[in-house]
């Protein structure tokens, strides 16, 4: 049992170096793009947030945010959708944070969650240099442990949409989070992002056999690639 020990041990000092790494290398990258937005946008236009973003990882360094193509069909259901009250998992450098709320009518709200700290403070610059920080609340921290505090924190009764784009494995749990907290009610629109890939296979299952959702698949690529990937809508049935 101890050399057994050992190895786990070993293996989870690996997992946590990687992280570290992987972190490291993310950030530093967010923060070239962030200089590269400051370069290329105009200040307070959100279109050309988004467009320096799309071309900057289109031809410099691919990034794991949403992308141009499916970002045109996240576009498409927020439009359909027309919140008043949206939550967004997962927000990375800020890139669909900038797409969900340009599109937001007045006195819409958007909350963001980041698990990241570093990765938080370089989206807050993004959203903030394209204008939409009175549109947006960034909060930090893990999603299950926030999801929870919605109602009290921020006086939500329930969200109109959610944009799940954070970790796949926490896509059924946050849902499941959110039901149980009555954060989604009859209509709430949940839209899932990279459920090919790298895959939310347990999400799918879960929403597509679910009395309590109605759901379509929008097949596309994998941000800024040509590999098949695709969003989920699922509809909250009650």
């Amino acid at each position: 049992w101890l050399w057994k020990a050992r190895v786990i041990n070993g293996l989870l000092i690996c997992v946590f170096i990687f992280q570290l790494v992987y972190s490291g290398f993310a950030l530093l990258k967010n923060t070239r793009m962030l200089k590269a937005v400051q370069k290329n946008a105009t200040k307070g236009d959100p279109e050309s947030v988004i467009s320096a973003i799309d071309y900057y990882c289109r031809h410099k360094e691919w990034a794991m945010n949403v992308g141009d193509e499916k970002g045109l069909i996240l576009d498409s259901v927020l439009t359909e959708v027309n919140p008043s009250t949206a939550l967004e998992l997962g927000t990375y450098c800020g890139y669909s944070t900038v797409r969900i709320a340009r599109l937001l009518s007045p006195g819409s709200k958007l909350i963001t969650v980041e698990f990241n700290p570093a990765f938080a403070a370089v989206a807050r610059q993004i959203i903030a240099y394209a204008g939409l920080q009175d549109k947006v609340t960034l909060v930090e921290g893990p999603s299950g442990d926030l999801i929870p505090k919605m109602k009290a924190r921020f006086g939500i009764k329930s969200f109109d949409f959610v944009f799940l784009d954070h970790w796949k494995d926490r896509y059924v749990p946050d849902t499941k989070l959110l039901e149980d907290c009555g954060l989604v009610s009859e209509g709430s629109v949940l839209l899932a992002d990279n459920v090919i890939c790298p895959g939310a296979p347990e999400y799918l299952k879960y929403v597509r056999n679910s009395p309590r959702y109605e759901s379509r698949y929008y097949k596309s690529n994998l941000e800024y690639t040509k590999v098949e990937d695709g969003l989920e809508k699922s509809v909250f049935l009650g």
